[in-house]
């Protein structure tokens, strides 16, 4: 139906409701159906609410809705129909729009919406409509819950929510134009509500036991009735004013009166006795017009102000730049208004304060609520408790709220109102808006608390003592509002947020300081997250695992073996037994580390004999030369460890366990620690803090007396009780001191007068003996800055412990040695070697760069990331399973960043993510940001690799590129990588994983993987390489023979696969591992070249020329990385039953022998230990 047919529908159907006639309304016979069709028709209409807004210049509500619900009441199905009706029409603006739209028409249409909720509210307005309502609600709450049907229920929420919505509609101020004291549309709507009962009924719908489903209802309804109410303005009405509140407002109109006085004086004086036509023409000298001439100044010399800025256009401030905009102004009722709602709030107080609070509390914990619902929680604690606080304070009227429940309550709602503004930009102005609610109440919290020290009762100053005890012991109560002012932004939190919070500061610190007088010493809770420790100083004491090393290790334990003879299993000592059956090999090589050989033959002979089951730690008839050939073994074998800590002796590990263990996890750490008041105080003297200060002191003619107390009170503090003066000297601040002193009305603030006096007479004393003091005005300073200006300024390399030309010698000499090593960090190797072991890593590089030896870059490259080289088993499988998650994702890479436990770059992610096989190439990880790009995903098409490439690397960042640059210099010399393995050259990784594979028997697959290059090659190049790169697809390697296919699916042979450029199988739609069509034929021809088979072990560069580093000495006797690669999978599932405390059964191979080990699942995991 268009829109003309709707507007005839529309009018037919409000016409046969009825008419009015005089003052008496004539219902159609056709009356209850047609409320049921504009229901119908409300229900499909559009975006625009275009029924809604038709129905709203029909004015249906006014003449045909509230005169049916009066006169024609007894109809129960037309009264329940049109009260549905009327809550649909009533409903928000925002709830129908969402939000306030930014389009133009829609903005025009919420506007229409809004105009008629206006006319609703007036037309409300009326007592006998509220009557009608009363009666019908007080008729149904007699009714017994045995007695009340669900259409019964139905029609009590209809109502309260009609009311809900009544109260909801905002003021129109450009249409009623209402003064203080007069009664606004707002008003008229409470005093109906009273005069008909319908607040009686709140009240005992807040306090009745049978009616607490209504409690969140009437919590709304209560808290649009006081929406233009302030507690203060509701206990002052009805009084006489106090001498106290006399002063004050005199004191107030001297302070206009005089300030008056002063800009007239002003005025006169700058009043030319010449008129303004004859003020004459003067020079500005010194100050340059646009050419090299002085400025001519045509005014008079009363008013000599002169700045080039004059005439020029305002700049336009951005939007996101402009300071955030207060609520609505607050305007005082009619006396007859504030007298009824004073009333209410007393009997509400003493009758169903505690009972309502309680059983929206628990709603709100149970989650069973609507969205949002919270913020009439904090209103009414603020509200309520601030009027029970300036009547006549009772502390049993509040008791629900005041407790630490509370404070945590309001704690945890400031944390995530502020999490949820730095994150929802679209909406900070509501968060900001919620924060602010938040923030009252925590202050209102506070208030009371030091309102129950003021009592005569013991037991409420007793209970008062209990509860600042808690607050102030807990580091988050403590330290809420030094966060709270850390994080003020102008822009998103208005000025009355930063005056509460100033003022809820101060409050909060007066009461610690009077807390902390009463007593000698303060014990307060001290969190801090523990991390792992800095392996530089430890280092020293890890036992060395090079090959060199092993073995005189093991000839010292030889001996000692020899000489032990064999020891007893001592079945006392050792620890229980379904633990030990996991750890005992790792425990095993622990002992040989260490030297303690005695000690590592009883754990295997003991473990021998509590599991004498498939020989897995050597038969029972076992040798002596065969144990100690098994032990040796053991000292060998590369075991995979849940951390890569230092190896610690046994003793130290059992007294540093827990903590170890707690650093390891990352963890926070509660301790007890002595509380000193001005130490706290001290953690205010920043300049993040002193900003949002001096921010509100740039409003102080506009701030009350007692706002500008608590920041004066603050800066003194910082000033004085520090000593920090020279911290606030800054232009800004002077400047505001300067518009104070010469202020007309300077003698109100006679407080701010007498500071700026100080600070002006401390900075010329300081300014006399520093010559710099000056200067230093133009910036902010922190508590170093401010030592140096007062005290002196020190030499930046005066600071630090010097460096001894021995220690520079040591360690230009360490660096020579080490710079070529293939080392991850070499500042971390560097550490361990210095003579001075109290150095720092920072104190290190610092020197490296003050000797020339490396440049600035150096630190942003050994500083890159968290510097986790490398993976654990458990960092694995939580990469696995985190890939398997959000494979079908959009962003895959992306959301695996957010949820990894060990933080890393997005480069390290993608290379483990190649590694492991889970993707064959770097495109399948890059953001889905088109359909197109997704059908070219899916279609096969190639897109330019460096192309993508450079688009996934762009968003890395500029440490990870250096670091990237640096490696490949070093493996490749010098040649920059191309986005492939490069397999140009012979490259030693190659060699040593190709002898390896010859090793095993795979010569077979190998020779045939080199036929395929090299067929491929010849093939592409008899194409031409222009059409091969343009057009060529991936060859796919086909194996046809046993061995060819076994080959393939061994792990070792795959990572050749890699090593060379070839593509794993992209899905479960492909078979094959295929060459990439962006191989070159020269890359080919070198990759098959790579293949050939080597009699002898390849070795290095070095090595093959007869020269060796002395970094690469203890190398020398190392395996080969596919062998070390070899032993790391050989052993991954004993890591695996160590963590998961699960037990599988494995085969270890120890040079051709196997050791069974028996577990609890019949799964045999077959692996084996390769040593040289």
């Amino acid at each position: 139906v268009d829109l003309f047919m709707m507007n005839c529908e529309l009018l037919a159907t409000c016409s046969a409701l009825g008419y009015l006639e005089g003052d008496t309304y004539h219902k159609e016979a056709d009356c209850l159906e047609s409320v049921k069709d504009l229901i119908r028709y409300l229900r499909h209409e559009d975006d625009a609410r275009d029924v809604r807004q038709q129905l709203g210049e029909s004015q249906i509500v006014q003449n045909d809705l509230l005169p049916i619900i009066i006169q024609h009441r007894q109809d129960k199905a037309l009264f329940d129909a049109c009260i549905r009706l009327m809550v649909n029409l009533t409903q928000p603006a925002m709830l129908c729009f969402g939000k306030v739209p930014d389009d133009p028409v829609f903005r025009h249409h919420f506007l229409q919406v809004t105009s008629h909720l206006q006319a609703y509210k007036e037309a409300f307005a009326s007592e006998s409509v509220f009557c009608i309502l009363s009666e019908t609600l007080y008729n149904l709450l007699q009714l017994d819950w045995e007695q009340r049907q669900e259409e019964d229920n139905l029609l009590i929420e209809r109502i309260l929510l009609l009311v809900r919505n009544v109260l909801h509609v905002p003021a129109d101020p450009s249409e009623e134009k209402k003064v203080d004291d007069d009664a606004s549309v707002h008003d008229r709507v409470l005093w109906a509500i009273h005069m008909s009962g319908f607040d009686d009924l709140i009240k005992f719908l807040a306090s009745a036991q049978s009616e607490q489903q209504w409690s969140m209802h009437v919590l709304e309804i209560i808290s649009l009735m006081f929406r233009d109410q302030t507690p203060e303005a509701l206990v002052s009405a009805g009084h006489a004013r106090s001498a106290e509140e006399k002063k004050k407002d005199s004191n107030e109109l001297e302070a206009l009166r005089q300030k008056e006085h002063a800009e007239k004086h002003s005025r006169t004086l700058q009043r030319g006795t010449r008129h303004s036509r004859f003020g004459g023409s003067f020079v500005v000298q010194g100050l340059k017009a646009i050419g090299d001439k002085d400025v001519i100044y045509h005014r008079n010399l009363q008013n000599v102000n002169y700045t080039h800025d004059i005439g020029k256009a305002v700049r336009r401030v951005p939007k996101r730049h402009r300071k955030a905009q207060e609520s609505g102004e607050k305007r005082r009722s009619a006396l007859n208004v504030r007298l009824f709602l004073r009333e209410f709030c007393v009997d509400f107080l003493e009758n169903c304060y505690n009972r309502l609070m309680y059983l929206v509390k628990e709603s709100l914990i149970r989650e069973q609520t609507q969205q949002h619902d919270e913020t009439y929680y904090l209103w009414a604690l603020s509200f309520f408790m601030a009027f029970n606080r300036g009547s006549c304070f009772r502390a049993d009227l509040v008791s629900e709220t005041m407790s630490i429940r509370a404070f945590h309550f309001i704690e945890r709602n400031i944390t995530n109102y502020y999490e949820m503004l730095l994150t929802d930009r679209k909406e900070a102005t509501s968060w900001s808006r919620r924060m602010h609610l938040a923030l009252k109440a925590y202050q209102e919290l506070l208030l009371t608390v030091n309102e129950m020290d003021r009592s005569e009762d013991e037991s409420i100053r007793q209970s008062s003592s209990v509860i600042k005890s808690n607050i102030f012991y807990l580091m988050e109560y403590r330290e809420i509002f030094l966060t709270l002012l850390r994080k003020y932004d102008e822009t998103k939190q208005p000025e009355s947020y930063l005056k509460d919070l100033v003022e809820s500061t101060h409050l909060f610190l007066r009461m610690l300081d009077r807390f902390c007088k009463g007593r000698k010493n303060l014990m307060v809770q001290r969190k801090r997250v523990k991390r792992r420790k800095s392996q530089g100083k430890k280092k020293e004491a890890a036992p060395e695992t090079s090959p060199e090393a092993l073995e005189e290790t093991w000839k010292i334990v030889e001996e000692e073996l020899k000489g032990a003879g064999l020891v007893p299993f001592d079945a006392t000592s050792e620890t229980p037994l379904e633990d030990q059956r996991t750890e005992a090999m790792v425990r095993v090589q622990d002992a040989l580390l260490v030297r303690m050989g005695p000690e590592a033959l009883g754990l295997l002979r003991a473990a021998r004999e509590v599991w004498p089951e498939g020989d897995v730690f050597g038969s029972a008839d076992v040798e002596p030369e065969e144990e100690l050939e098994l032990l040796k073994q053991i000292l060998h074998a590369k075991l995979p460890r849940s951390s890569q800590t230092a190896v610690v002796e046994e003793e130290e590990e059992e007294e540093d366990g827990p903590e170890m263990e707690e650093e390891e996890l990352e963890s926070v750490q509660v301790s007890e620690t002595e509380f000193k008041f001005l130490d706290f105080i001290k953690r205010f003297a920043t300049p993040g803090i002193v900003r949002p200060y001096l921010l509100l002191l740039k409003s102080y003619s506009k701030n009350t007396p007692h706002t500008n107390h608590c920041i004066a009170r603050m800066l003194h503090r910082l000033a004085v009780d520090l000593k920090m003066d020279a911290l606030l000297f800054q232009l800004s601040v002077f400047h505001i001191f300067n518009k104070i002193l010469n202020d007309p009305a300077a003698a109100a603030y006679q407080e701010l007068v007498t500071l700026g006096k100080y600070l002006v007479k401390r900075f010329v004393s300081l300014a006399a003996q520093n010559n710099k003091a000056y200067v230093e005005l133009l910036f902010w300073k922190n508590v170093g800055a401010v030592r140096e200006m007062t005290e002196g300024y020190t030499k930046e390399w005066e600071k630090r412990p010097a460096w001894t030309e021995e220690e520079e010698e040591e360690l230009r000499r360490l660096y020579e040695e080490h710079r070529d090593s293939e080392v991850p960090d070499i500042v971390e190797t560097l550490l361990p070697l210095l003579s001075n072991s109290n150095r720092t890593r920072r104190q290190v590089v610092t020197q490296l760069v003050h000797m020339r030896l490396v440049d600035n870059n150096f630190c942003r490259i050994q500083r890159k990331g968290t510097r986790i080289v490398l993976w654990t088993e458990e960092q694995e499988l939580e990469l696995q399973m985190l890939f398997e998650e959000y494979r079908d994702s959009d962003d895959v890479l992306g959301n695996i960043m957010k949820k990894l436990t060990a933080k890393r770059s997005r480069a390290r992610v993608v290379d483990k993510l190649l590694s492991m096989g889970l993707v064959s190439e770097r495109r399948e990880l890059y953001k889905k940001r088109s359909r197109k790009f997704l059908a070219e995903l899916t279609q096969g098409t190639q897109d330019d690799p460096v192309d993508r490439d450079d688009e996934f690397e762009s968003e890395e960042s500029e440490e990870e590129d250096l670091e990237e640059q640096e490696s490949e210099r070093s493996l490749n010399g010098g040649r920059r990588s191309q986005g492939m393995h490069s397999t140009g050259e012979r490259r030693p990784d190659v060699e040593n994983m190709v002898y390896a594979l010859q090793q095993e028997g795979m010569s077979g697959p190998l020779l045939w993987l080199q036929n395929c290059l090299n067929k491929t090659a010849d093939d592409r190049e008899n194409d031409g390489e222009y059409m091969d790169a343009c057009l060529s697809q991936p060859v796919p390697l086909a194996p046809f023979t046993e061995s060819n296919e076994e080959a393939m699916e061994n792990k070792s042979f795959q990572r050749l696969l890699r090593k060379l450029g070839m593509r794993a199988p992209a899905n479960e739609q492909e078979s094959f591992w295929r060459i990439p069509a962006k191989i070159s034929v020269s890359e080919l021809r070198s990759a098959a070249a790579a293949l050939s088979p080597k009699e002898d072990k390849p070795k290095n560069d070095d090595e093959q020329d007869g020269t060796r580093s002395p970094a690469e000495e203890p190398r020398g006797e190392e395996e080969d990385d596919a062998t070390r690669e070899q032993r790391a999978q050989a052993l991954r599932a004993l890591l695996l039953a160590r963590k998961r405390k699960r037990f599988t059964d494995e085969d270890v191979y120890f040079n051709k022998r196997i050791v069974r080990i028996p577990k609890k699942k019949e799964t045999v995991i077959y692996y084996q230990l390769r040593v040289k």
